[in-house]
């Protein structure tokens, strides 16, 4: 395997599946599965997801609500798609902790670094929910955050798309995919792969980020075991 733990950062849209809204369980399940064919493989898995599913601060924010009130209404959505994915790796018989940035002991841990680094030593996933515990903070800077709190080897961001192109591949056809790309080169194009204060906190602190397809059977095992899936931002 070529990484040791890993942070796997999923967007709350990738939840939603087909939907326009909410989860989709058969995505949900799909996603355990992808994190147990690693697990079984020994390796350590942390995630980070967000929650545009269900509430995005920023959207709220344009349409008249405080943007204060409208991030912590996004930090619980995180808190909910963390227990449903909680659920579904469970139902994988992976054994799953998820703590939170945002205290809510009935539910889920407070996060504490050390506890978060015992569990993943004992082969435990370990679902942060909360976002940074901050307004004005996304969950993209909690990814990055939370792996250099516990020593990731490397970000893994699944999405819709392959990997990092010159355009949108969506809208584009004549968009070009990169397999490596620095960070230098990421600001100087202009290309968006995570926001501003997240992507500067990456390079500050030289962890590298994989973008790649996670809705692809099988890419997530073929990522950790080093096959060029994807694109790879490094330094």
């Amino acid at each position: 395997m070529q990484y040791k733990r890993i942070l796997l950062k999923l967007s709350g849209e990738a939840l939603m599946g087909n939907r326009q809204y909410g989860i989709d369980p058969e995505r949900l399940a799909d996603y355990a599965k992808e994190i147990k064919s690693v697990t079984d493989k020994g390796i350590e898995v942390a995630i980070v997801i967000g929650g545009g599913n269900i509430f995005r601060g920023v959207s709220g924010a344009s349409k008249g609500m405080d943007r204060v009130q409208g991030d912590h209404m996004g930090m619980l959505a995180t808190v909910i798609n963390g227990l449903a994915l909680q659920s579904a790796c469970e139902d994988q018989d992976i054994e799953t902790r998820l703590q939170s940035a945002v205290k809510i002991n009935e539910v889920a841990e407070p996060f504490i670094r050390r506890k978060a680094l015992r569990h993943l030593q004992k082969g435990r996933v370990v679902i942060f929910g909360g976002g940074t515990g901050n307004p004005y903070f996304t969950t993209d800077s909690a990814a990055v955050l939370r792996a250099i709190e516990i020593q990731a080897d490397v970000i893994l961001k699944g999405t819709r798309v392959d990997g990092i192109y010159n355009a949108d591949p969506e809208k584009d056809r004549e968009a070009t995919k990169f397999d490596f790309i620095t960070f230098d080169d990421v600001l100087r194009k202009g290309l968006k792969v995570m926001d501003t204060t997240a992507f500067t906190l990456s390079q500050e602190n030289e962890l590298p980020i994989i973008v790649f397809d996670m809705n692809k059977s099988g890419n997530l095992l073929k990522v950790v075991s080093g096959e060029n899936i994807g694109t790879k931002v490094n330094l």
